[in-house]
C-alpha cells in the first residue's frame, strides 16, 4: 500500500521577475509498513501534478504498490466512494497502466490513512519548518532544498524501533 495525500502547508515561490508569491503544495507519499516518505513540492494540487507526483514517488521506491490509498481531493476521485469510487480518468487510466488498485480513503475519515497523515506531519516539522525562512525562486530550487532534508527524515533513526525508515523500507517494502 502506499498512502498520498497533500500537506496543508505550503511552500511560498517568489516569481523573480514580478515579486510575485505562489504558493506551492508539498505532496506526500508513505509505505505504512516502513513509514518510508517521498515529499515534493509542486506548483499546485491541479491533475498534471498529482499524477506526475506518483510516478515519481513510484521512482523514488523503485516500484509500484499494489493499492493506492488517496484522500478524495476532486483532482483524483470524482465521486467518492469506498468499493467502487468514481476516479478521475486520467487518475484511472494512470492506475490501469501501472496495474494498481485506488481504495480511496473514506470521506472525513483520516484513519484510513493514518501514516501518510503522519508523513505530512514529519514534512511539515523536519522539512518545511527548517526552510520557513528561506526564498525560493522555483519549484525546482525548492526540490533541491528538501532533498537532503528527505533524506536525513528517512535516515534518522526511529527510536522506539531503533532502526530507520530506510533500514524499514529495505527490510520490508523493497
Amino acid at each position: 500500500v502506499m498512502e498520498v495525500d497533500y500537506a496543508g502547508m505550503t511552500l511560498p515561490i517568489t516569481n523573480p521577475e514580478t515579486g510575485e508569491i505562489r504558493e506551492a503544495a508539498i505532496f506526500v507519499a508513505t509505505l505504512p509498513a516502513s513509514n518510508y516518505i517521498y515529499a515534493e513540492v509542486q506548483p499546485s494540487q491541479e491533475l498534471q501534478h498529482w499524477l506526475a507526483g506518483h510516478v515519481r514517488a513510484f521512482a523514488f521506491c523503485g516500484g509500484v504498490p499494489k493499492i493506492l490509498r488517496p484522500d478524495n481531493l476532486k483532482t483524483g476521485v470524482k465521486k467518492p466512494n469506498y468499493y467502487e469510487p468514481d476516479l478521475n480518468p486520467s487518475y484511472q487510466e494512470l492506475a490501469e497502466h501501472y496495474h494498481v488498485a485506488v481504495l480511496p480513503a473514506r470521506v472525513k475519515k483520516p484513519k484510513d490513512k493514518p501514516h501518510v497523515e503522519n508523513g505530512v506531519q514529519n514534512v511539515e516539522r523536519w522539512m518545511l519548518a527548517p526552510l520557513r525562512n528561506r526564498t525560493f525562486f522555483s519549484v525546482g530550487e525548492a526540490n533541491r532544498a528538501m532533498a537532503p532534508l528527505l533524506e536525513t527524515l528517512n535516515t534518522k533513526e526511529m527510536v522506539h524501533l531503533g532502526k530507520s525508515r530506510r533500514q524499514l523500507f529495505e527490510e520490508l517494502d523493497q
